[in-house]
């Protein structure tokens, strides 16, 4: 007997497809600021996890709805929890795979 899962999982994308695609979308890094020194994709824009959970479910960023969103952190792990919030708040929102370890690889 198989087990249907009612939640929509968030997507990964992957660095090549994000390079070719970044102009498309809202760049979220849900890093903390202190790793911000260990460089950033260009154009994002800091909002850590626990900020990203807090605006989602506040409305906080609403204005975000009609936009495709990514999200990243250091590894994928975190993104991928924020990009899971997202999409249950009603954001098309993806993660990109493996982090920004992935994106300066």
């Amino acid at each position: 007997m198989s087990i249907q899962s009612c939640n929509i999982m968030p997507k990964n994308i992957s660095k090549d497809e994000l390079k070719q695609t970044v102009n498309q979308y809202v760049i979220i890094d849900v890093r903390e600021p202190d790793e911000m020194p260990n460089g950033i994709i260009e154009n994002s824009q800091n909002m850590p996890l626990g900020l990203v959970i807090r605006n989602a479910k506040k409305r906080n960023i609403e204005e975000l709805k009609d936009k495709k969103i990514c999200v990243y952190c250091a590894s994928g792990y975190r993104g991928s929890i924020a990009a899971d919030e997202l999409v249950k708040a009603g954001f098309s929102a993806v993660n990109l795979e493996g982090g920004y370890a992935t994106w300066i690889a």
